[in-house]
């Protein structure tokens, strides 16, 4: 049965696209060959200082996390545009190291700058972390201005190594990233059949059984997300046709998107036949030939439409293997790839821009963790600015940093401990030591995309084992460092709540406008004719709204959060996410039924409803709802009635989302609406 379920599908489908094994790798292999490199120069050329070393490592991690330009050229010139920020600002620190409060204040321009070039896009983000990475190990190395030339060698050879690993040795493809993240597709999608058996076999679905499949179909729409992103497409974003072999392969991957998700739908309340999941994992075609049959006879049963959604499954997998065969002879030649030309983002340095607030609470956050480390140790109180900027990345809102603030200060805390206990067992053994540390610096950055709080346990590894090879390793040294974390977590975390907030609730009132929004234009285009790729593009543009209102609502729902209760926001998520998979059912299935003025007038009342509730944003989150089951009867949407069922479903699972301030809308006859679970 799980014959085909080998270690790659396995990889796959936990690191879609194999981009966490290529960060990983990218990031510790120029670190290894930048020390490499540096040695070698100290040893046969000219003797280096330790600074030199410092820039050359950090600066190997910016070049491999933080430079994200589209294109070995691009990244290229942002390499170098970071090599020389990086020379600037390490002459300052070092022509200021004589005069502290100088070049504190300095530093905090830097940062200011630093936080502030992110309003230029990703280039701008990378060279400001160069800055800010280069600022702080000069500040915290304190090269004499006569070793600067000798120090700057770091930085170039650095950048040199980076753009070699990322462009030559683990370049970027998007044919062989296409190719890895349908064969995650495909064994996402055995999950979900592997699961499905299991139930076969047990005959009943519980309610940890729901949650399970529910998981396993948001890593499913995961991984389709980052598959579509590597479809070329034409500047529009929408294929002239389905002929077109690009449309055909996004189509295909549509069909076992929505496949999958019907098959789980209609599970929930009658699990299918283990022969039939056998038939299907095993793509076996003289039992899906009989079943078919067999299910023409079985036309409005429950049991009936369970084994069609398999049906459907099955064949929308085996065209998705048949695409990842054809990718593999062929390197998806008949694609043709489409030059991206990027609208360049407006520069705004006012303070309506996010990026500008959060380049003042940054700065303001780490003159407060600079403050109070020095007052902690004056010498090792970079660590508390270092936390203090590195928590506001990648966060939209207050509750996004406080999570954040939380990871950084767990990991620090449990790589510490497992770290000094590591460190002492392999204080005389040099060799292995340098291995683990190798190898956690790899798992740091595997699982960054993932875990922060996983990332930062490996780097504080790391670093107690460094610190145990130069004899300098202390339970003080830990104990400062867990300190100045801590300070410059909580520094950031106030300033977030405190100055200039971003709340979460603001930043998931903008999340659900644009899914809203999204899910408007998707009717609107259904009553206007559009045609099947210009809706599915639409709906794909749902589904990723979608995923944007997860991300904003996460903090909502966190263990931490004492205001709400994470069971309204499952409740509320699995509102939006019900709507989601029926947009996709109507861009689908809209081509083979006629639009006539009863469906247009049943779309018209799909977008008052959306008109009314839209302007009340995230507040459905905060609604607390009752168990609604109804009545569930034949709710699989058939080729030749998709879009009037998909409509129906649409309107009925908005009022869901106010359910005392709505009414039901009418149902069609023969169709009835089947329940959205709610914990």
């Amino acid at each position: 049965m799980i014959s085909g379920f080998d270690f790659r599908d396995w990889l796959l489908a936990n690191d879609p696209a194999l981009s966490r094994l290529r960060m990983g790798s990218r990031v510790t292999l120029s670190i290894l060959l930048s020390f490499a490199i540096l040695l070698a120069i100290h040893m046969f050329i000219v003797p280096l200082p330790t600074a030199s070393y410092g820039l050359g490592i950090l600066l190997s991690i910016e070049g491999g996390v933080a430079v994200r330009d589209k294109g070995s050229s691009r990244q290229l010139v942002t390499r170098l545009l970071g090599c020389c920020a990086s020379m600037v600002v390490v002459g300052l620190a070092a022509a200021l190291e004589s005069h502290r409060y100088i070049s504190d204040f300095v530093f905090l321009v830097v940062i200011f700058l630093a936080a502030s070039g992110r309003v230029y896009g990703p280039r701008g983000f990378a060279i400001g972390m160069f800055a800010f990475t280069s600022y702080f190990m000069g500040a915290y190395f304190q090269p004499k201005v006569a070793e600067l030339p000798l120090v700057l060698i770091g930085p170039v050879v650095s950048a040199l190594v980076s753009h070699w690993v990322r462009a030559v040795l683990l370049p970027d493809n998007w044919r062989r990233d296409l190719l890895r993240s349908l064969e995650s597709v495909r064994g996402r999608i055995n999950q979900i059949l592997y699961k499905l058996a299991a139930l076969a076999i047990d005959g009943k679905v519980e309610e940890a059984d729901r949650q399970e499949l529910r998981q396993l179909e948001e890593r499913l729409k995961e991984v389709v997300l980052m598959a579509e992103s590597f479809i070329p497409r034409p500047p529009g974003g929408v294929f002239d046709g389905a002929s077109d072999p690009a449309a055909e392969l996004a189509i295909r991957l549509f069909d076992a998107h929505l496949a999958a998700e019907s098959a789980i739908v209609l599970s929930y309340q009658n699990p299918p036949s283990f022969a039939l999941v056998h038939a299907v994992i095993e793509n076996d075609r003289a039992v899906l030939s009989a079943q078919e049959q067999a299910v023409a006879d079985m036309e409005g049963q429950p049991q009936g439409e369970t084994a069609r959604a398999l049906l459907w499954l099955g064949a929308a997998r085996h065209q998705l293997m048949e695409t990842i065969d054809n990718g593999r002879r062929t390197d998806f030649a008949a694609i043709a790839s489409v030059e991206e030309v990027g609208t360049p983002a407006a520069v705004d340095f006012s303070l309506k821009n996010p990026v500008m607030r959060s380049a003042l609470q940054i700065t303001l956050a780490t003159a407060i963790a600079m403050t109070l480390g020095l007052a902690l140790s004056r010498e090792r109180w970079f660590w508390a600015v270092l936390a203090s900027f590195l928590v506001f990345s990648n966060t939209n809102s207050r509750g996004d940093t406080a999570i954040k603030a939380l990871q950084r200060s767990i990991g620090t805390l449990f790589g510490i401990t497992f770290g000094l206990v590591l460190a002492s067992l392999l204080s005389h053994q040099m060799g292995i030591a340098i291995a683990v540390s190798i190898v956690c610096v790899f798992l740091a950055f595997y699982f960054l995309q993932s875990s922060y709080a996983t990332m930062t346990f490996f780097i504080s590894i790391v670093l107690c084992l460094i610190y145990g090879m130069m004899g300098v390793l202390t339970f003080d040294l830990l104990k400062l460092r867990l300190e100045e974390t801590l300070i410059g977590a909580v520094a950031g975390t106030m300033v977030a709540f405190l100055v200039l907030p971003a709340r979460t609730r603001g930043a998931l009132d903008t999340a659900v406008d644009k899914w809203f929004a999204a899910l408007r234009e998707l009717l609107s285009a259904l009553s206007g004719e559009k045609g099947l790729m210009e809706l599915v593009a639409i709906s794909q543009k749902v589904d990723a709204r979608y995923r944007d209102i997860t991300l904003a609502a996460r903090p909502l729902g966190s263990s931490w959060s004492i205001v709400t209760r994470p069971g309204q926001i499952r409740q509320t998520l699995a509102i939006f996410l019900s709507i989601t998979y029926w947009s996709r059912i109507l861009a689908r299935n809209n081509t083979n039924e006629a639009i006539d003025d009863d469906l247009k007038r049943r779309i018209s009342a799909d977008i008052g409803m959306l008109d009314a509730v839209a302007p009340r944003g995230s507040e459905c989150f905060l609604v607390s709802r009752k168990q609604q089951m109804r009545p569930t009867g034949r709710h699989l949407p058939l080729w030749h009635e998709g879009t009037r069922l998909a409509v129906e479903m649409i309107g009925s699972t908005l009022e869901r989302l106010y359910p005392a301030e709505t009414r039901d809308l009418p149902v069609a006859s023969g169709t009835v609406i089947a329940p959205v679970n709610q914990e």
